[in-house]
């Protein structure tokens, strides 16, 4: 855990969010600033700074629990997206890997 990291302080029960689905190194919860109808962050419970510092394992933990989110959140069947901001160009403010799953609605590409 790193003492100032937000989803660090999530994992550790010290910020409070809402939990969709849990496993023993993934915690799942809905985002606080939805960009859909469906927005929930899929992070390790380790941390790892970006997407490329993660271990096979922990990767492919972190999908499988994104589609069983896509699942749970009704949207599998219609089509989610699946996003990994890294670094400060690419998006990422909180340097936690997180994977949004997105869904709900139609979500064009380029967004706009």
């Amino acid at each position: 855990m790193t003492a100032d990291c937000l989803f660090c302080r999530i994992v550790a029960g010290e910020v409070p969010a809402k939990p969709v689905l849990e496993t023993d190194t993934v915690l799942a919860f809905h985002d606080i600033n939805p960009q859909a109808p469906t927005h929930v962050l899929v992070i390790p419970k380790e941390h790892f700074p970006a997407a490329g510092d993660m271990d096979p394992a922990t990767a492919g933990e972190v999908l499988r629990v994104a589609h069983l989110v896509a699942k749970a959140e009704g949207v599998a069947e219609d089509g989610y997206r699946l996003v990994f901001n890294t670094g400060r160009n690419g998006g990422q403010t909180v340097f936690h890997v997180h994977c949004h799953v997105l869904g709900g609605r139609q979500l064009n590409w380029p967004p706009g």
